[in-house]
């Protein structure tokens, strides 16, 4: 299994979208899988808030971890990741339309009348894992 494909199996398998983006990326850097769940179950869900998608979030984080600093002394590391978080939020933006979870869900999940139209219109089971797919599939191609 792909890791894009393993990212979408985990959202369906019940973990939010950053969980699933930094769940299934992280390991390789080191971090176990637990530590990788619980510091990114705040994100979903746009920060449980209709922000920036949590399959962004997950993902600058990612890049975060490939890219940032090694130890605490390096304080270039900046320069080599903030040109990848540009690149990815514009891949990202390019190819959905928007980086905010109310804009991609078509609905503000952090009003419990947009939540109710998010559970009426299946968003978790029909949106959510195109955006997980499309953070992975961009974070493959910029490895």
């Amino acid at each position: 299994m792909s890791k894009v494909q393993e990212a979408v199996s985990a959202h369906k398998e019940g973990l939010n979208c950053s969980q699933s983006i930094v769940g299934t990326y992280g390991p390789e850097y080191g971090l176990s899988q637990l530590d990788l769940l619980r510091v990114s179950c705040g994100f979903g869900g746009g920060m449980c808030h209709g922000d920036t998608c949590g399959a962004v979030t997950g993902a600058l984080m990612v890049l975060g971890l490939r890219y940032g600093p090694k130890d605490v002394s390096d304080t270039s590391a900046k320069t080599d990741v903030n040109p990848k978080v540009t690149e990815f939020y514009l891949r990202f933006k390019s190819r959905c339309g928007y980086i905010n979870c109310r804009d991609l869900l078509g609905c503000d999940i952090s009003t419990a009348e947009g939540m109710e139209q998010a559970r009426k219109d299946n968003i978790k089971e029909t949106v959510c894992p195109r955006m997980v797919q499309t953070a992975a599939e961009i974070l493959e191609e910029m490895s």
